[in-house]
């Protein structure tokens, strides 16, 4: 899976849903050629994942179903393949994964959201719950909103962000609200509430084409790389240089 850096980078897509779409309809703007689609129907249990396959691509970005995300990364892995794994619900099985990406030194970035937005708004979630940390009478929450065909709930975005708040907020856990309705891409909110007021913050996906660059950036970086890596430290290290 060498890159030259005068040709597309080529990308197999792992599911052809509304995120597998975004991504295919963004990617030749983005310097990437789609070199191939997976389905459930010719995917299944990672089968259609063999290194022949694997060989024409540089990066496999998956955006299919918890159930079917680490069998998908294990066959990559096993092929020293670069992924980018953007399907939630899965993520009790991180160390099977991460054990599976580093044995066969293949390469892997994984997030709840790859909304640059997002990271962006984990950045001053953590600033607002560490101001608020001083202040116990205002009571944490977070609402998600997504559309009623998503499966999983509450949303991966909606537990890193409280993921990233917890340590400030010690026993002061946000409660986690989840609504599934219509065709919502996605809505975040992280509110500080008192009996006199509250504060909010808040992230709203437009569409999916915010999801779909973030994506793409992680597949540029990684079809390079090796390691197991979390979307924010891709952007962490792109800062400080």
């Amino acid at each position: 899976m060498t890159q030259n850096p005068e040709e597309p980078i080529r990308l197999l897509l792992l599911g052809h849903g509304r995120m597998g779409r975004a991504i295919e309809q963004l990617a030749p703007s983005r310097g990437f050629a789609i070199a191939g689609t997976f389905t459930a129907q010719s995917n299944p249990g990672g089968a259609g994942l063999s290194r022949e396959a694997l060989a024409a691509v540089d990066v496999v970005i998956d955006f299919t179903r918890p159930d079917a995300a680490l069998e998908n990364i294990r066959r990559v892995a096993e092929a020293g393949g670069r992924m980018v794994v953007g399907t939630t619900g899965w993520y009790d099985r991180l160390d099977e994964a991460r054990q599976a990406v580093e044995r066969h030194n293949a390469g892997l970035v994984y997030a709840a959201n790859f909304s640059l937005g997002v990271q962006l708004f984990y950045c001053l979630a953590r600033e607002a719950a560490r101001l608020m940390a001083r202040w116990p009478q205002y009571e944490p929450f977070i609402i998600e909103t997504h559309h009623r065909f998503k499966r999983d709930a509450p949303s991966g975005t909606a537990q890193e962000l409280a993921r990233q708040i917890e340590s400030h907020l010690g026993a002061r856990l946000p409660v986690i609200q989840s609504v599934r309705a219509g065709y919502v891409p996605g809505t975040h909110e992280l509110g500080f509430d008192t009996e006199g007021e509250t504060l909010l913050l808040r992230h709203a996906a437009r569409t999916r084409q915010a999801f779909a660059e973030g994506a793409l950036v992680a597949a540029r970086w990684v079809a390079g790389e090796t390691g197991f890596h979390h979307f924010s430290e891709i952007l962490d290290m792109e800062a400080r240089t």
